[in-house]
């Protein structure tokens, strides 16, 4: 959500997109969405301002705000910290919902006990504004025990701190190479898989889990095994997975709102490259592919 065909989006660029959220409506009348950086220099000669642009959008419309941090390097997130510090008042304390301190960080292979001083550096500057704060990452790097430092708050050789209190988790029938058939299945038994050992570590109650991630690409996308892009297994997935998962009580953030065409195409760990144009709910000019609204029971 921070570009406009390459251009950094505006404060009436993200009213606008509010606007097409609004009038669209669907799962569960969206109102909360969530950024990936305070500045998003994925084009270094144009970088964009994003918390400053999208904060006043979302309070003017009634939106609440997941602010993501930019983590993965020391020097990042120091930048990202400190220009937050000039953005997060007392102000928007009602619209920003939680910090986020890294994206798939972990996935990305930073240590956990690298990422926990970042996001407890956070907690300690904003905490008083915000009372969520954690981090995000892919449905394996919980599952699996990586994540462990990071939500026991227990690092070896270093004293324990509180552990996070928000995490979003990332789910792909897609990336997991699912026929459309088989992904709902795939998707959900994942996010149980990683909510479940979360819930192991620490109880039912201690941490708010949110799918932060899943989606699937309309047509143009590019296909993976046997993940087939399409309009129709897009609205699919949605009417299937999502709306399964916001039945179950899950809350889910859809990848992505908005169709982004100014994004390079982008090359795997193994050199296959990935059209990631395409994975809007609605197309770049704010007209949904499909209904967002999901199926009632009869």
């Amino acid at each position: 959500m921070s570009f406009a065909d390459k251009n950094c989006k505006t404060t009436t660029d993200y009213e606008a997109d509010f606007d097409a959220l609004n009038k669209a409506g669907g799962m569960g009348e969206t109102k909360r969405v969530r950024t990936y950086a305070i500045v998003d220099d994925h084009y270094p000669d144009n970088q964009c301002q994003v918390a400053s642009a999208i904060l006043p959008a979302a309070k003017a419309k009634g939106f609440q705000v997941i602010l993501g941090l930019s983590a993965d390097t020391q020097t990042k997130f120091v930048s990202e910290n400190q220009t937050l510090s000039s953005v997060l008042t007392s102000e928007y304390a009602s619209t920003v919902y939680a910090l986020t301190v890294g994206s798939e960080s972990l996935y990305r292979e930073v240590d956990a006990c690298e990422l926990l001083p970042r996001i407890d550096a956070v907690r300690t500057t904003f905490g008083n504004i915000v009372k969520r704060v954690g981090t995000v990452d892919s449905w394996n790097k919980f599952q699996d025990g990586t994540a462990d430092p990071i939500i026991t708050g227990n690092c070896e050789d270093k004293d324990p701190v509180p552990g996070v209190n928000f995490l979003l988790v990332n789910a792909f029938g897609y990336w997991q190479g699912q026929n459309i058939n088989n992904a709902t299945a795939t998707y959900l038994d994942d996010l149980q898989q990683a909510i479940g050992h979360i819930q192991d570590l620490v109880g039912l109650n201690t941490v708010e889990i949110m799918n932060g991630e899943t989606g699937w690409p309309g047509d143009g996308g590019s296909p993976y095994l046997a993940a087939e892009p399409s309009n129709e297994n897009e609205e699919t997935f949605f009417k299937t997975g999502v709306c399964t998962a916001l039945a179950l009580g899950l809350d889910v953030f859809y990848f992505e709102a908005f169709d982004e065409a100014w994004k390079p195409v982008s090359k795997s760990d193994t050199g296959v490259e990935n059209d990631e144009t395409h994975w809007g709910a609605f197309y770049d000019n704010r007209t949904p592919k499909f209904s967002l609204d999901c199926p009632t029971s009869g």
